[in-house]
């Protein structure tokens, strides 16, 4: 199933500015949306990490402001981004969400929203020829400090076609 329209949250929009990637998400999907919430996020973590100085001057990428979160996701205590991230693509036909966080995912499951994380679109974007490794990209965000399991990055491998 192609995926055309995406909602992301904070720390997969980070990770791939961090890396110089985030033209991946324009060359994968027709719409990329990202909440007021979690723009909101990334201006308050500026001083942290210079690369979100760049997020609001992407032409690709479509603010909304969420208005109403519904309970059934609010009940799971995440942060504005991740709610806002769930409720929108709960709300919007044919909606994934782009999200690392594991409470997130698991709310995303309950709640019947498809979920895609940093990893998968470096494989995705490997699968269209917009990198020639998950590998190396996957070096950089471990190398940037983005956190990813063993078992997680040799599943992407495998994934990948770079396993073994």
């Amino acid at each position: 199933m192609a995926i055309d329209r995406v909602v992301v949250n904070a720390s997969p929009l980070i990770a791939l500015m961090g890396i110089g990637q985030e033209g991946l998400l324009p060359g994968l999907f027709k719409e990329v949306i990202v909440p007021a919430g979690v723009m909101g996020e990334i201006a308050l973590g500026i001083d942290k990490d210079p690369n979100a100085t760049r997020l609001p001057q992407l032409q690709w990428v479509c603010q909304v402001s969420v208005k109403d979160v519904p309970q059934s996701i609010l009940a799971w205590d995440l942060g504005r981004g991740e709610s806002e991230v769930l409720a929108h693509a709960k709300a919007v036909e044919d909606c994934t969400a782009v999200l690392d966080d594991r409470a997130a995912r698991h709310c995303a499951r309950a709640v019947g929203v498809r979920v895609l994380g940093t990893g998968k679109i470096l494989v995705l974007a490997k699968q269209r020829g917009l990198i020639p490794s998950v590998k190396a990209q996957i070096e950089h965000l471990t190398a940037a400090e983005f956190r990813l399991s063993d078992a997680l990055i040799q599943k992407l491998l495998a994934e990948a076609g770079e396993g073994g």
